[in-house]
C-alpha cells in the first residue's frame, strides 16, 4: 500500500507490503468555504451571543488584535483584511496587533510579514509577548485555584480585545483556540508554569478533545474571563489549511460552536490498541521542531500498545530547538524515568517542563522512533527517542519483534486526528 503523510512543505510517501494489518485514521475530509473572506465577514457580522463588531468598537476605542505565532498555519491573508475593515473607522495608530507567542522565541519580521502580509506590518505597531519581561505584564486577577494571571498590560489597556485564531484538537488543553491566545499566548512565565504544572499535566482530564473537568483548559477560561471586552474570532481548517467554519463572538460560546465542530469531524475511535502507530505531526509550520513534534507523539500514544512501538515523521527544519528549555531538560537526562523523576520533584520549576513530562510519559509507554531530515542520529537519541532514517525499514524489523500479523495504525494528519480506544460501536 502507499499513502502519503503530512510532513514540512511537500509531504512524504509511505510503501508498505500489501496484506500487512493497516488501518488508516484520519479526520473526516471537510471542503474549504466556497467564499471564506465573506463567511469571515458574516460572522463578525452576525456573531454568536454577542453584539456585531462593528457596533462593540468606537472610533475613539484602543483596540488590541491577538494572533498567533509562527508555529500555527491560521490564514490571515483572508481573516485580517475582512477584519480591518470591519474596524476601519479606528485610525491605525489605536490598533496594535499581539503576537501570543506565549514562551516561544519572537518570529522575525520575515516570518511577520510572511504571516501576516507586508501591508499589516508596515502599517500596524506589532507587540510580541516576552513571558519573561514582568515589567510588560500585569496582574488580572487569580483563578480558583490560587494562580495570578498577568497579561501582558498594554493589551489588558485596550478598550477592544479582539482574539483570533484556529481551533485544532490540543494535547493538554483539549482544543486550541479561544482562550489560549490570551494565557498562555500573552501571560508572563510563572503564570504559565502554574497552569501547565506537572499536577495539572499529569491529570488524565488534561488530554485531547477533553474540555469539561480539565485543570489547564478550565484555568485558561477563567484566566480569559478575567480580561474584558474580549472578542473571539476562530477558524477551522482541512487539511489543505483552508477554512472550514467560522466562529465569531463571545469567547465561551463561539469556542464551543468551534470545538464541537471539530470535535465531530477529528474523533475516530478504534476497537484497540495497535503494536505499531505510525504518525506525522501535521506538516508545515506544525512541524518545524522537535517540541511541537510530541504532540504527533501524543496523538499516536492514545492508541499505541503499552510496549508498542511509535513512529513519528517530522520535518524540524528548526531543530529541537535552541531556544527555551525542553532540549536543555531532554540533553540533561538519562532516560525517560530519570527525566520525569527530575520534572516531578517538588519545587521543580523550568521553562517547557510540560512538553518535557508528556515525552518523558510517551517514552515510557512505547519505544518511540523519528524520522527527519534536519535532525542527526545523535539529536535524536539525545532527545531520548531512537533515529529512523526509512520508515519503511524500521516497520519491516518492528514486524520481525511483533509478528507479521502485528496491527499497525497509520495518522497521516497527526494531532489533527483525536483517536481513541472504544470497543463499542466501532467499524
Amino acid at each position: 500500500m502507499k499513502i502519503k503523510i503530512a510532513y514540512g512543505k511537500t509531504g512524504l510517501e509511505i510503501r508498505l507490503p500489501d496484506g500487512l494489518n493497516v488501518k488508516v485514521v484520519e479526520p473526516e475530509y471537510v471542503k474549504g468555504l466556497a467564499d471564506q473572506a465573506g463567511a469571515v465577514r458574516d460572522a463578525l457580522r452576525r456573531p454568536i451571543g454577542t453584539q456585531p463588531l462593528r457596533k462593540l468598537v468606537k472610533p475613539s476605542d484602543k483596540v488590541g488584535i491577538v494572533f498567533n505565532d509562527i508555529t500555527r498555519p491560521t490564514p490571515y491573508n483572508v481573516i485580517l483584511p475582512v477584519l480591518l475593515e470591519e474596524i476601519s473607522d479606528v485610525p491605525d495608530k489605536q490598533i496594535t496587533l499581539f503576537n501570543a507567542v506565549g514562551t516561544h522565541r519572537p518570529n522575525t519580521e520575515a516570518e511577520l510579514r510572511g504571516m501576516l502580509g507586508d501591508k499589516v506590518v508596515s502599517r500596524f505597531r506589532i507587540v510580541q509577548n516576552d513571558s519573561g519581561d514582568r515589567n510588560s505584564h500585569v496582574m488580572v486577577g487569580k483563578t480558583k485555584s490560587g494562580n495570578e494571571i498577568w497579561i501582558h498590560r498594554e493589551f489588558v489597556e485596550c478598550d477592544v480585545k479582539i482574539l483570533t485564531g484556529f481551533i485544532e484538537p490540543h494535547w493538554c488543553a483539549g482544543f486550541s483556540g479561544g482562550g489560549k491566545a490570551c494565557m498562555p499566548g500573552l501571560a508572563l512565565l510563572e503564570t504559565i508554569l502554574a497552569n501547565h504544572s506537572p499536577a495539572n499535566i499529569g491529570n488524565p482530564a488534561a488530554s485531547w478533545g477533553i474540555t469539561e473537568g480539565n485543570p489547564v483548559w478550565e484555568e485558561i477560561c477563567q484566566a480569559a474571563a478575567l480580561v474584558s471586552s474580549v472578542f473571539l474570532l476562530n477558524v477551522t481548517l482541512n487539511r489543505d489549511k483552508q477554512i472550514t467554519g467560522v466562529f465569531g463572538g463571545n469567547l465561551e460560546k463561539a469556542h464551543a460552536k468551534g470545538c464541537e465542530f471539530v470535535k465531530k469531524n477529528a474523533m475516530i475511535a478504534v476497537k484497540e490498541p495497535f503494536d505499531i502507530v505510525i504518525s506525522s505531526n501535521s506538516g508545515y509550520p506544525l512541524d518545524m521542531n522537535l517540541y511541537q513534534s510530541v504532540k504527533g507523539m501524543s496523538a499516536a500514544s492514545q492508541i499505541v500498545k503499552e510496549g508498542g512501538s511509535i513512529i513519528v515523521a517530522a520535518d524540524c527544519c528548526e531543530g529541537i530547538p535552541d531556544h527555551g528549555e525542553y532540549r536543555k531538560l531532554l540533553c540533561g537526562a538519562n532516560d525517560a524515568e530519570s527525566l520525569l523523576e527530575t520534572i516531578l520533584t517538588p519545587g521543580f520549576q523550568k521553562q517547557d517542563m510540560w512538553q518535557a513530562q508528556i515525552h518523558a510519559l510517551i517514552c515510557k509507554k512505547a519505544d518511540v522512533y523519528f524520522y527527519s531530515d534536519n535532525l542527526s542520529d545523535e539529536q535524536i537519541k539525545s532527545a531520548l527517542l531512537k533515529p529512523c532514517r526509512d520508515i519503511e525499514s524500521t516497520v519491516d524489523k518492528l514486524l520481525a519483534k511483533y509478528g507479521r500479523g502485528a496491527s499497525i495504525c497509520i495518522l497521516p494528519e497527526g494531532p489533527q486526528t483525536i483517536p481513541y480506544i472504544c470497543k463499542n460501536d466501532v467499524s
